[in-house]
């Protein structure tokens, strides 16, 4: 088994799905009808990772909202396929990201989703996902980078820690399905209010220290 990571392949014309996801959000919201979707015929990328997230997540997602991630960020999206010679090529993994201003925070990364097919967890995709979307929001100016996850999602919580995040706050009843979500951030430059936080907290624990010495 051969596991291939690449990003996301835009069709040749995003520009106008883009346009007319644009233009449908805005006649919905005008008219509070139901407006046809762009084609998504050769959106294969598209119908597999909403297929592979739909499956993993307990949040559902319209079809709106990938097409918001990974339209305006498709640089942002990554995969993970398995190869072999007898089977072709499956989507096994998927990250989709965004990195936008947030009100203090000059830029701020965002991982919006993240999943793994079951069957091919617990060899490292999921970091190797993350890794490289990281790598990407911080070679765009990332100050931080944020997220959410289930409070009782033990192991997204341990890859993420082991990751460098840090729990900056606890949401009640966030999810649909009434679970609890721990908002995580990287902290990465001086504009991170998380990090800002962070680094105070370490040098009065310094000075506390101290004064014992």
């Amino acid at each position: 088994m051969t596991i291939v990571y690449r990003k996301y392949k835009p069709p040749q014309d995003l520009h106008l799905h883009l346009h007319l996801h644009l233009a449908t959000q805005s006649e919905q919201s005008a008219t509070g009808g139901q407006v046809p979707a762009p084609r998504e015929s050769a959106e294969t990328d598209l119908t597999a990772i909403r297929q592979l997230i739909s499956s993993d997540l307990s949040e559902p997602y319209g079809i709106y909202v990938y097409r918001y991630f990974i339209y305006q960020w498709p640089h942002l999206c990554f995969l993970a396929f398995e190869q072999n010679k007898e089977v072709k090529s499956e989507l096994v993994g998927a990250v989709v990201c965004k990195l936008a201003t947030h009100r203090d925070v000059k830029l701020r990364g965002y991982i919006a989703m993240l999943a793994v097919a079951t069957s091919h967890r617990g060899k490292g995709i999921a970091t190797n996902l993350v890794t490289m979307a990281i790598e990407a929001m911080i070679s765009g100016g990332a100050d931080e980078i944020a997220l959410e996850t289930e409070v009782d999602n033990a192991a997204a919580m341990r890859l993420y820690e082991n990751m460098g995040f840090i729990r900056s706050k606890r949401m009640n009843r966030y999810y649909m399905n009434a679970n609890d979500a721990y908002r995580l951030i990287l902290p990465i430059n001086e504009p991170s209010t998380v990090r800002h936080h962070v680094l105070s907290e370490q040098a009065t624990e310094a000075q506390n220290m101290d004064l014992y010495l």
